[in-house]
């Protein structure tokens, strides 16, 4: 159910300035993404799940939070994230 080690590290130096920028915007996003990816396809899957869907309003709060931020702070930066990322904003 949750992240891999080895998709977390590639995750982070695809989006990151290395490999131990964990705190970029971009990389919290990201890993925020792949998070609620895997789990809508389990609440798709157990639909009487309710602290996982729970859990999923929580990711999706806390990544629309970090977009606006980006949104404020970078333009350029979260036009970019979100075209690469897929995202519908």
């Amino acid at each position: 159910m949750a992240l891999t080690k080895d998709e977390v590290t590639s995750t982070i130096t695809k989006f990151g300035k290395n490999e131990k920028d964990t705190g970029a915007s971009e990389v919290q996003v990201a890993l925020l993404t792949k998070r609620i990816n895997q789990l809508t396809e389990h609440c798709k899957r157990f639909k009487k799940d309710k602290s996982s869907q729970r859990g999923l309003l929580i990711l999706v709060g806390k990544r629309r939070r970090i977009l606006k931020y980006m949104q404020r702070t970078g333009l350029e930066r979260y036009r970019a994230l979100i075209k690469e990322l897929g995202l519908r904003k």
